[in-house]
Formats: C-alpha cells, structure tokens, sequence
C-alpha cells in the first residue's frame, strides 16, 4: 500500500471509511472530542493520505487538552514512547505516523512528534501532509522556530515563495534579530513577486496581442532558452520604446532583466534601481537592485583578478584593482556602521559590522563587535567563529581556540557548522605547533565525514599513509 499512497479527497473515500468520517464530524460537532479522535484514527489506519482527518482529529485534540497544564519531561511533551518512532518510521513510515496520531492526540502542538510526522509524511511524499505537521506547530507553538524555519524551506522547495515569506515574517515576529529569516523573507517575497507578475501576464497576455505573429514574437521573447542574439534583438525593441517612454515600469523591469539574462550586470542594476524608484518602494525591486549592484561588484574585481593573472606586473591595473578592493569594503563598513548607530542595541547588525570590518582587515576594531553580537542566542555559533577567526589574524591563538571551543560547547550533531568550527580549531592548534590537538579536530570530521576539504589527507598522513 505504501508505493502508492497518495493525498485523498472526502470524494475518493471508500463508503465505508467515508461513513466513519461523517461520524468523526458529528462527535467533534457533539464536542464529544475523544470518540472524534478514535473515529479519525480509524478513517486514517485505512486511509493514510486524508489529510482532512488529521485536520480534525488535532482541533479535537487541541479542544480536548485547552487548559491543561503541559507536562514536560526529559524527551519533550509526548515522553519516552517518542524515542521508538523514527526506527519504526525508516521501515513503515505509515504505522510510525499512526504512531504519532496517538502522542499527538495527547499533545497536538508537541514539536518532537509533529517533526516527525513531517519527516514520515516527506518519505511518503505526502507533501501537503507534511506541511501540515509543521503547520500545526507553527499555530500552536510559533517560539519553536527551528521547525518554522524547515516550513519555510519545505514551502520553497514546492515553489510556493508566498507561504515561504508568511512562515519567515512569522518567525520575524518570534525574533527580529533571526537574520536567516530576515533575508529569507525578502528573498521569499521577491521570487513570489516574480512568479505572480509572469502568472498575471501568461493569463493576459493573448487577451491583448493584435494578432498571431504578435503572440509569437513575444512567446519567442519570453522563452528560458533564448540565443543572445535572440536577447539582443529583444533588448534593441525595448530600448526603442523606452526612449518614448522611460517611466513605463513595466518596461524599465523587461529591460533590467534582458540586461540581468546577458549577465551585464551594472546596467542589470542601473534599471533594477530605476524601477524601484518608479514603483511604490517595491521591497522585492529593492532586493534585486541591491543583487544587481553586488554582482556588478564582483564582475569587476573578478575582471580585474583575470586580467592581473594575465598581466602580474602591470603596476597600473594592479592599482585599480586594490582601489576597488578598497573602496567596497570601505562602502560595506560605512553601512553597517550606520546601521548600528540607528540600531546600536541589536546584536545582528553589531555581527555585520564586526564581519565587514574583520573582512577590511581591521580587525581590532571588529573585535569588540562581535563579542557584544554573542549576546544573541540565535547566532553565537556563528559570531564565536568569526571571533576566533579574528583573533587568530592578530597572532592570539590562545583566544581564538577559546572562542571556537565555546562554539563547539553549543553544538551538538555533527553539522556543517560544527565541521567549519572544528577545521579552523584544527589550523589554529597546527600554528601553535600543537599536532596532537590539531589531529583530534580532524579525527572528528574523518569519522563522519570522509570528503570534507582535505581532513583525509591530514588525517591519513598522520599514520604514514
């Protein structure tokens, strides 16, 4: 049954699983919220992808358990029993969901259980039931902003940035300094700008064409796999019309994203920019100006790397390029700085100056930055790395190992993050001339992780392999 479990509608119910949902119904309607909970489970054991039982079979659970008093143990709100699931889930996923029903119906909100619906739900491909799950936390429990972040992440992998950027304001709310779900959310609203502005047009768009061979050309213009000539051609029409019309924002957007498709990357910018200035202060033009800008950024440091390597003692463009070094690190120091002296109590925007003035190589200057951005919970991990970072730049190896073995006191499963944290630890104790330490960092990584950066070779030399 499993390799064809599928989401189901009330239509497509058997009639007499059907029979048992119309009696969940009543009983909930009845408030009579347990037998509603055990008519659900028996609809569910038949009828695993009906989403709307589980609907219900929660708005029970959460009517039957308002008022009470949660009990959190050691595990979480559900106990012991939740410890057996994912075992059962990696072999049956769907008696480890009707598992879950059981410990959800005594704790509807648990973040434990509901992960791990999710979880069993994703292995299904039972998507809507997945998002479900994580749903119900973000209702009930919106702190645990953890699972509202594997929401948002689920929401984009379905292209569905609108419910995305809801999820990432959602967590704004919980914690304005979360700066993952800041950007997430403005880079949510964008694509879901886009996507709804390319929907609007692909359900207009003949309504308004004069005539076939008008339909054709702009299908033509619109194609993902459009020659440069193609583009070219396309960008000779627009830059016609916008000569007569240079406050159309339609037109400023079409022509920003010929440029943006050509990869020419400061006009990309140039008319990203002008069209937020034409619109209402459209937060999603404002974000591709500001990506735009960047990428022109590093389009012409990357020019002027390439025609270094060519050309290593041209003293002239070996100038330039140190000027626009330079110049942009001092632009991204001079705003961050005016970030924090509107904001000076935020430990995020405190983090982002100590970044951009340890990248401008002032490092004594980030210092104390950083270390008032470890106030945050939520990015310290990350704050404590750069700051041992920081220190290891000004020869103090003995802070820097400090700062890293404080981050790693924090981290628990052996992420990505953990990884980083646990490489730098090791150069820094190889500076000091202390292999042993520098070994057991590496060690770490090996037994988990055989391809990280160079940890096997390091490790392997070590028994003269």
């Amino acid at each position: 049954m499993s390799d064809e479990l599928r989401e189901v509608t009330e239509a497509e119910l058997p009639a007499n699983i059907k029979a048992l949902w119309l009696k969940a119904q009543s009983a909930f309607e009845l408030k009579n919220y347990t037998y509603s909970i055990s008519l659900c489970h028996a609809v569910l054991k038949e009828a695993p992808g009906f989403l709307d039982a589980r609907r219900l079979a929660r708005n029970a659970a959460a009517s039957e358990n308002a008022g009470k008093k949660k009990k959190k143990g050691l595990f979480g709100g559900s106990g012991l029993s939740l410890m057996k699931i994912p075992s059962l889930g990696k072999k049956d996923p769907v008696a480890a969901m009707m598992a879950l029903e059981v410990e959800l119906a005594k704790a509807p909100f648990d973040g434990q259980a509901n992960d791990m619906l999710f979880d069993c739900a994703l292995r299904m491909n039972l998507l809507d039931t997945a998002a479900f799950s994580l749903e119900t936390v973000r209702s009930g429990s919106p702190e645990n902003t953890k699972l509202l972040h594997k929401l948002a992440e689920h929401y984009l992998a379905r292209d569905m940035p609108d419910k995305a950027a809801d999820v990432y304001n959602d967590i704004v709310k919980q914690d304005s300094a979360d700066i993952d779900a800041v950007k997430g959310a403005k880079d949510a609203t964008a694509r879901a700008s886009m996507k709804k502005q390319k929907w609007e047009e692909a359900q207009s768009f003949r309504d308004v064409m004069k005539s076939s061979d008008d339909a054709a050309e702009q299908e033509a213009a619109n194609r993902a796999a459009m020659t440069r000539d193609q583009m070219l051609e396309k960008l000779a029409k627009l830059s016609e019309a916008y000569a007569s019309d240079n406050e159309n924002l339609k037109l400023v957007k079409d022509i920003g994203s010929l440029y943006e498709q050509l990869e020419d990357w400061p006009n990309a910018y140039s008319f990203f920019q002008y069209a937020y200035e034409l619109s209402n202060k459209d937060v999603a033009l404002q974000n591709k100006a500001t990506y735009m800008k960047d990428k022109a950024a590093d389009f012409q440091i990357e020019e002027l790397r390439k025609g270094l390597e060519a050309d290593p003692d041209n003293a002239e463009l070996k100038a330039q390029y140190e000027l626009v070094i330079s110049d942009r690190t001092s632009e991204q120091v001079k705003e961050a700085q005016e970030r924090v002296d509107r904001n000076p109590t935020d430990p995020q925007l405190r983090y982002e100056l100590g970044l951009a003035l340890y990248k401008s190589g002032d490092h004594s200057s980030a210092i104390p930055h950083l270390q008032q951005a470890t106030r945050n919970p939520h990015i310290r991990t990350r704050v404590l790395l750069l700051l041992g970072r920081t220190f290891k730049a000004k020869g103090m190896y003995d802070l820097a190992i400090k700062q890293l073995s404080d981050a790693l006191a924090d981290l628990h499963g052996m992420d990505g993050t953990k990884k980083e944290v646990l490489y730098e630890k090791g150069l820094i104790h190889e500076e000091m001339d202390d292999k042993v330490s520098a070994l057991d960092s590496f060690k770490q990584i090996y037994e988990v992780d055989y391809g990280y950066r160079d940890v096997a070779q390091r490790v392997e030399q070590s028994y003269g392999g």
